[in-house]
């Protein structure tokens, strides 16, 4: 089993990179969150990795911390969530924020993830949400199942999900904020970055 690989980066493209070892290039699909931790090509990089097996398909995802790796492996474990979905979950929500939806039960946040149903969402929470409790402990966003609609309005804006749930979660928690408030708020904090 590959564990984990430590190269040279010698390719990388919006979901998959390519890293020299010894010689040999591996090609290793990732998502969006670690290709942002990746350094320039050239560099050396040390990723974990899963290799996915199948009978008609055989395929290494890497990962740059093992926290997205367990994460990735217990999102593959859910039925009706296959490897490309569980990356793409990984790709638009970073590990803290897909654990936080999913523990807190907030489907509304993870159906914007695309090919995540409401069906499948409720899954999700059912079969992980205790697991993912004892994994994570209290290292999650405080992220609030009373901000979906803040951030479904920012997504409807064009915003990415991503963008949009980390600017909704750098808002000071205030009970006595509107929607409205806390959509200008974001708004704001989206147009200083």
């Amino acid at each position: 089993m590959i564990a984990s690989l430590e190269g040279t980066l010698v390719h990388n493209d919006t979901n998959s990179v390519i890293v020299n070892v010894g010689g040999i290039g591996f090609q290793l699909n990732i998502s969006t969150y670690t290709l942002n931790q990746l350094e320039k090509i050239g560099s050396t990089v040390s990723l974990y990795t899963h290799l996915y097996l199948r009978t008609d398909n055989i395929a290494l995802y890497g990962f740059a911390s093992r926290e997205e790796l367990v994460l990735f492996k217990d999102l593959i474990s859910v039925s009706g969530i296959g490897p490309k979905v569980a990356l793409a979950m990984l790709s638009t929500l970073n590990p803290e924020q897909l654990v936080t939806a999913i523990t807190s039960g907030n489907t509304e946040l993870i159906v914007q993830v695309p090919g995540i149903g409401k069906k499948v969402a409720s899954r999700l929470v059912v079969e992980l949400k205790g697991k993912l409790q004892k994994e994570w402990g209290e290292t999650t966003l405080q992220f609030k199942p009373a901000n979906a609609e803040a951030v479904a309005a920012l997504t409807g804006l064009g915003y990415s999900l991503r963008e949009a749930t980390q600017a909704i979660s750098s808002i000071p928690d205030s009970a006595e904020m509107n929607l409205e408030e806390k959509i200008k708020l974001a708004l704001q904090q989206l147009g200083a970055t």
